[in-house]
């Protein structure tokens, strides 16, 4: 085993900011990773305390219906995870992670800019209309045009930035630590509870103070801090550039995919059984891998490392791969299922930034004559997670790890499933809450009513705080698993499948809210369980019921990947 890692540690390439060979004690380490932490919790400030208030400035000031501007949020945020995988191949390609993150914090940079000019400038957006009346076109006029341009071109410069951050931070972050040093291996693993745990800390302060600049002091002061906090990620970022380590990128993970597929096509024809395989020993120099056993899955793939006797000599590397390269595919397709499996999961929570937060609208939203925006509703399982993280890294998992004997304390896979668990139980609570919310307005008659309800929006938090929680365990459990599990050459592209099915998960949220406004139109009584901007009249709750059906049936399959699943040795 520690020939393997020692092998391993000979193989990976570290350089510094000048493209020079890294000395150990004085590059990477807790000290860089700070930095990237400092920098992260400033990113997400400026990302999240907009994509929870956005539904609210789509349908007040852009003019959008309801159902629009919560399809319209779940599809930016779902384009800025998405865009993680572009980030991702970037580092694995073409440059190192440091160059990454320095180019998609300028992109997102100009987004915010553009998107602040917008809201500064009334030529530049829709006239105010009366709220009170919104299908008045006349006064109540969509953005379209040159100003609908702007919108979407700042949106998705910002989605973009936000991409190519998340999928490059959290891996440069990660590579700071040395994973053949056994103390720095466990830091490594600790990494990712932290790299959540600063991600929370900025989540708190976007939907706190940022989201009450927002509503309070206007869109256009709200942007302002977007633009300082993403200056502010930068000149954190950089000013520990002397001391990172930066990984060299080898090459595209998806050729040496390709290569597999097409080789292992070309001689589907022959019996690996009876013939040769290409051995580890012309394993390439430069590939940042170690050699990895033979896995009986996919067992068809290994034709592409059988030596074929007609071809009279070298073959090329389409035709010819070796064993390690075949098994870093294998691993890659033994990781789908798993990243499929979360994608339902995420959207739960992407209920989280739109039909919940229009819910708390309908409700009271003041404690002791204080006024609490609704978008900072999220600001309960962020509270929550910050409290509950360091009591899993430096309490639950030493116990755990002393308990089952693995450095990660319970395993990847079992920490994910327990974040699918407590999904399905956060979708039947906001059913049985949004339950309680109708009978509220139909008590006091309030139906058709734009006053709130007697009630507090708090009920509301009991959703957020058991998703908040699933959060925690499914997020960071899922990253450090496609990070270790990853190949070398594939880490990037493999962790930023954690930030994917996120994105899935938004736009899968998306497309049942259509799926189910047109089945419950057609065979019910012609009105769409989400349709108009009368929460009152709509049937969330049955909705939600919905999504803690396809929940619970989401965990049976899950489980049924999970005991599948072969872990990498």
């Amino acid at each position: 085993m520690e020939t393997e890692r020692g092998e391993a540690h000979q193989l990976e390439e570290y350089v510094d900011w000048r493209n020079k060979h890294v000395d150990k004690p004085k590059h990477g380490g807790i000290l860089a990773a700070a930095f990237v932490f400092l920098s992260e919790t400033f990113e997400n400030l400026a990302f999240l305390a907009n994509a929870t208030n956005f539904v609210n400035y789509f349908y007040g000031f852009m003019h959008f219906s309801l159902s629009v501007s919560a399809n319209t949020v779940t599809n930016f945020i779902g384009t800025s995870f998405l865009l993680p995988l572009l980030g991702a191949f970037m580092c694995d390609t073409f440059t190192t992670t440091y160059v990454t993150v320095i180019i998609f914090a300028v992109v997102e940079l100009l987004g915010w800019v553009l998107l602040t000019v917008q809201a500064h400038f009334p030529s530049l957006k829709p006239p105010a209309c009366d709220m009170g009346n919104p299908s008045n076109a006349g006064i109540c006029k969509q953005v379209e045009g040159g100003q609908a341009l702007m919108l979407y071109t700042g949106l998705y410069l910002v989605a973009l930035g936000v991409g190519g951050i998340k999928g490059s931070l959290p891996v440069h972050g990660v590579e700071q630590f040395d994973e053949n040093d056994g103390k720095e291996r466990k830091l490594r693993s600790n990494f990712f509870n932290w790299f959540l745990f600063s991600m929370c800390v900025g989540s708190l302060l976007a939907v706190t103070f940022v989201v009450w600049v927002q509503d309070n002091k206007g869109w256009f002061w709200g942007f302002v801090l977007s633009i300082l906090s993403i200056a502010l990620v930068l000149a954190f970022f950089l000013s520990y550039t002397r001391r990172y380590r930066n990984r060299i990128p080898i090459g595209s993970p998806l050729t040496c995919i390709a290569q597999v597929f097409v080789a292992a096509i070309r001689k589907r024809r022959l019996n690996p059984n009876d013939i040769q395989y290409q051995g580890y020993e012309s394993e390439p120099t430069k590939v940042n891998s170690s050699h990895l056993h033979r896995t009986p899955q996919f067992r068809f793939l290994e034709k592409a490392s059988v030596v074929d006797p007609s071809a009279g000599g070298a073959e090329s590397p389409w035709r010819l791969c070796t064993v390690s390269q075949v098994e870093e595919v294998k691993i890659m397709m033994r990781i789908l299922p798993i990243f499929a499996s979360t994608i339902m999961m995420n959207c739960c929570i992407a209920q989280l930034q739109t039909f919940s937060i229009r819910q708390a609208t309908t409700m009271k939203t003041t404690i002791n004559d204080f006024k609490v925006p609704p978008a900072s509703l999220p600001a309960i399982p962020v509270i929550s997670m910050i409290i509950l993280i360091p009591i899993y890294d430096r309490a639950f998992v030493p116990l755990a790890r002393r308990l089952t004997g693995k450095e990660t304390g319970i395993s990847h896979l079992q920490r994910v499933g327990v974040g699918l668990v407590l999904s399905i139980i956060s979708m039947a609570v906001a059913a049985s809450m949004e339950i309680k919310r109708k009978k509220v307005a139909r008590h006091y008659d309030l139906i058709d009513s734009s006053q709130p309800l007697p009630v507090t929006f708090l009920w509301v938090g009991i959703q957020y705080f058991v998703l908040g929680i699933a959060d925690m365990f499914a997020l960071a459990g899922l990253m450090e698993f496609f990070y270790s599990q990853a190949p070398c050459r594939m880490r990037s592209m493999a962790t930023a499948l954690s930030w994917v099915s996120i994105s899935m998960g938004y736009y899968l949220s998306s497309v049942l809210v259509s799926i189910v406004n047109g089945a419950t139109r057609r065979f019910g009584d012609g009105v769409g369980w989400l349709s108009g901007n009368n929460l009152n009249r709509n049937h969330l709750d049955r909705f939600y019921w919905l999504l803690c059906f396809l929940s619970a049936l989401n965990f049976v399959n899950y489980l049924l990947w999970s005991v599948w699943y072969t872990y990498k040795r």
